[in-house]
This record gives structure tokens, sequence and C-alpha cells, in this order.
């Protein structure tokens, strides 16, 4: 019988636990750029796209467990972050760097096997990564723009897989939508604080550097300028000929959803961008005929 712990869990759940699996989620931003370019359901376009798919899953978990390592003390007093398996004592220190690396050593040797590019983004995102979570984590703004860099990396991660060129409006998006999500994240944790008060003795140094009215200024110009970009953008991807004009049409329900999460912000719900998007099933909604409209006239429909 497999020995557990005290919180009933076994090793191999543990390790599965700590790779974050929900956090993966994240990573179908690798398909963006195959999709704006209508090719991702090429078969040369595809299969590298879920290669990358795959491969940064690895890296994140990586990441994932070297910053668990690192702030394990900090996490057992945390109302939430106690529960993790390092913080818990599930997985030893030694043994959750070993996997890591592991980890890190298959997706990068992988990606260079898909392409070499790949394996220079995977490269980029693992050094930006660890660079925020062992030394700038705490710093205001630099925290923001490393936090951003993950989904900006992420996004270019596709055209990099198949060697699709990647346009500047999507770049655009890409990065002013990261820093909005970012910043919208922080803007939630320091309203909870402000709120409630500061129960929690590790709370995040980095919100020293912030305050309310600053934050609200960042993600509210971020979402402008995300807007302004895909607005551009949707009509660049207009001219690929389709019985319709999908690409402009998506700019609607895109606006919608920037605002629909701008009042997931406001309210404070944005800590964890994933269980917000999970929790409302608005936001779901606008994704997907979105995600249609766009579809459709990236690829000419």
């Amino acid at each position: 019988m497999t020995e557990r712990n005290a919180k009933g869990r076994s090793l191999p759940v543990a390790m599965i636990v700590a790779m974050r699996p929900r956090q993966w989620a994240k990573n179908v931003l690798v398909f963006a750029a195959p999709l704006a370019a209508g090719q991702l359901f090429e078969v040369d376009i595809f299969w590298p796209s879920v290669g990358a798919f795959v491969m940064f899953c690895l890296i994140s978990s990586a990441t994932y467990l070297i910053n668990d390592a690192k702030d394990r003390e900090s996490d057992r007093e945390h109302p939430s972050k106690y529960k993790r398996p390092i913080a818990a004592g599930e997985i030893s220190v030694p043994l959750a760097i070993s996997f890591a690396a592991v980890l890190a050593v298959i997706s990068l040797v992988g990606s260079f096997l898909i392409a070499p590019a790949l394996a220079g983004v995977v490269l980029a995102y693992a050094v930006f990564t660890l660079s925020y979570s062992l030394l700038l984590k705490h710093e205001p703004v630099i925290e923001l723009v490393l936090l951003s860099m993950g989904f900006l990396l992420r996004a270019v991660a596709g055209g990099a897989a198949s060697g699709l060129p990647i346009s500047q409006w999507f770049l655009i998006v890409a990065g002013f939508g990261s820093l909005f999500m970012a910043a919208g994240k922080r803007y939630s944790e320091l309203k909870r604080e402000e709120t409630t008060g500061p129960q929690i003795q590790n709370r995040r140094k980095s919100l020293d550097g912030y305050s309310l009215g600053y934050l609200r200024f960042v993600w509210g110009t971020a979402a402008a300028v995300t807007i302004m970009g895909y607005a551009l953008w949707s009509f660049d991807v207009a001219l690929t000929p389709s019985s319709l004009p999908w690409a402009q049409w998506s700019l609607l329900p895109f606006v919608m959803a920037i605002l629909r999460y701008g009042i997931v912000i406001d309210r404070g719900d944005a800590e964890a961008p994933e269980d917000a998007v999970i929790a409302d099933k608005g936001l779901q909604v606008l994704g997907a005929v979105w995600l249609i409209l766009f579809a459709l006239g990236a690829l000419g429909a």
C-alpha cells in the first residue's frame, strides 16, 4: 500500500498537484498566432502547436515547483497556499527541485526538436519566470512586466513552433492584454487587503509600491491599448477574403469581454484570472462567440 502523509495524498498525487495542472489552461495561448494566421488546422501547423502547448505545460510546472520550494515558509502562513504540497510537507525540497530540473530538460529538448525558435522562447520564459520568482517578485512595476511577459511568450510560442510570422498588432494585443490581466490581478490583491485588513503576515511586498488608483490607471490604460490594437488587428485579418466581415464583427464580443472582466477586477475577484473566467458564465459565452467569429474571419469562411 502506498505510503500517505497526514493529509491523505500519496506522493504521485502530490507531485501532480504541485505541477498545478489547472494553470495549464493559460498555455492555450500558444494556439493564438496559428489561429490568427488562419492556418491552425493545417497538419504541419497544428501538431507543432500542440507540441508547444505540451512543452509550455512542462516548463511552467517546473517553474511552479521552484517557486513553491522557495516560498514554502511563507506559504504555510497563507490562508490557501498552505495546502500546496511542498508547503504542506508532502514533497521535500530536494525532490521538488530535482523533478523541476527533469521537467525543464524535457521541455527544452522537446522544444528544440520541434523548432529551435521554440526552444528559445521556452528558455526565455524560464529565465523571465525564474527571475520573477527568485529575485524580482517584490519590485513594483518590474514584477508586473515580468508577469505579463509570461503570457506574451506563450502567445509567441505558437508562431515560433510552426515558423509563422507574427503580426505587430498581435504582439500589441498580446502584450497589453497580458499587462491588463497582471495589473488586474494585483489590483484585486490590494483591494482585498485594504478591505479586510492585513490578515496575512507574508503579504506580497510589491503591493507596498502600489495604490488602488495607480493600478486602476495601469489596467485601464492597458485595456484601452488592447482594444485599439485588436480593432486594428481585426481589420488586418479582414484582408483575408471571406463571405462576411467576421473579423470586424468579432470586435464587439472582444470589447464586451474586456469590459466584463473589468467588472471582475473592480470587484476584487481577479486574483486568479483562470478561476475568475471559470466562475463567470457571461465571460465564457462572450469568449466562445468571439472565438467563433474570429476563427471564421481568419479562416476566410
